[in-house]
């Protein structure tokens, strides 16, 4: 299995998202996945833990032309919708960080990105499908491993707020209008 993090008696290692909830005593499970660098999306994730990829959320990191950097954690058979988005988080618009600024922002890279764990704690929104899930996965920080943790303990380890940020992606990878 290619797994960009450590392993230690068949037990990945822990990032650094891993230690904060470890440290606010939230429970969560790490769960190692086969990475491959030409599907770094989250229907590929869910596939390798043979979950729906409606509990598999995805952490994009927008900015808005008042308020600078934001995350948006939405399923990942969605589409983040840019203006609502940019409503949600008290912006006329918002963009997409470009993936080359991402990892000097985060601390993360494209396909390793979470929302708990940032260099630094920006605002972020939680799509509102989030509280109909028993569980959701959300990258550990690195490729190859997720944490699965219940949506409550996410949103109050970041401080999210629900929100209804993205819509569904038809088959084509299109979102619906």
């Amino acid at each position: 299995m290619k797994h960009t993090g450590e392993m230690r008696g068949g037990r990945p290692d822990k990032t650094n998202a891993a230690r904060l909830l470890d440290r606010a005593k939230i429970p969560y499970e790490l769960v190692p996945y086969e990475v491959d660098e030409e599907h770094l999306d989250a229907g590929h994730v869910a596939a390798q833990l043979g979950e729906d990829v409606a509990t598999v959320f995805k952490t994009l990191v927008l900015r808005g032309d008042r308020t600078g950097c934001f995350v948006c954690v939405v399923p990942g058979d969605h589409e983040v919708d840019l203006k609502a988005a940019a409503r949600i988080s008290g912006n006329k618009k918002a963009d997409l960080v470009p993936v080359r600024e991402l990892l000097p922002l985060t601390g993360y890279i494209r396909g390793g990105c979470s929302p708990i764990g940032m260099k630094k704690r920006f605002p972020t929104y939680i799509h509102e499908t989030a509280a109909e899930h028993a569980f959701l996965y959300v990258s550990a920080g690195v490729r190859g491993l997720q944490l699965r943790l219940a949506p409550a303990d996410l949103i109050d380890c970041t401080g999210a707020h629900l929100a209804p940020l993205s819509r569904p992606k038809h088959d084509d990878g299109v979102a619906e209008p």
